[in-house]
């Protein structure tokens, strides 16, 4: 087992570039909605959790919204160290396109 490398700093997409340059056979997994803490609240949250999967590995993006206008994305696995900038346009890029038939949401209220 390879141990593991420093991830290098995110140099953010190219300007007009692909969000998910860099990563090879990016695939959306699932979404799904999950309780959350951050460093600068005391409350628990929810945020929406997407999983995707690549030839590099295995990587998570979370949204997070604070309020109607504010947002938060954090980066797990391949996406640790992504900026706020480069992870919002991957989670778009990343979201299924329509509500076809094999993909389930939760159903949430």
């Amino acid at each position: 087992m390879e141990p593991d490398r420093p991830h290098p700093p995110d140099l953010g997409p190219p300007p007009g570039g692909d969000p998910l340059s860099g990563l090879k056979n990016v695939r959306f997994l699932s979404i799904e909605r999950v309780p959350i803490r951050t460093r600068e609240s005391i409350t628990t949250r929810s945020a929406w959790k997407l999983l995707a999967s690549c030839d590099q590995g295995d990587g998570t993006i979370y949204l997070i919204e604070l309020s109607p206008t504010v947002s938060l994305y954090r980066g797990d696995g391949v996406f640790l160290g992504w900026s706020a900038e480069r992870l919002e346009p991957a989670y778009r890029n990343l979201m299924p396109r329509s509500g076809g038939p094999d993909m389930e949401l939760p159903q949430l209220g």
